[in-house]
């Protein structure tokens, strides 16, 4: 059964804050590039969220249309689906 959104959301920014501790509250308007969160950073991130959520990632599934913290909740909203 997936997950809901506000679930997921929940998830993915906690998860956005271990990997970017400089960061304690995360908004879905805030950029990667803002939270300084570059490709191996999204790769442990890809982990977190395939462990908590069953959701698997690729590097390939970060594309260059995926820019703010809101982005990414989206894809993992759209593959938990």
């Amino acid at each position: 059964m997936p997950a809901d959104t506000a679930q997921i959301e929940a998830t993915v920014l906690q998860a956005l804050t271990e990997i970017a501790p400089d960061h304690d509250e995360l908004d879905r308007s805030m950029s990667l590039e803002e939270i300084d969160v570059d490709s191996l950073d999204l790769a442990e991130f890809g982990q977190i969220v395939e462990e908590k959520l069953g959701v698997v990632l690729k590097g390939s599934d970060f594309s260059e249309d995926i820019t703010t913290v809101g982005d990414v909740v989206d894809l993992v909203a759209a593959r938990a689906a």
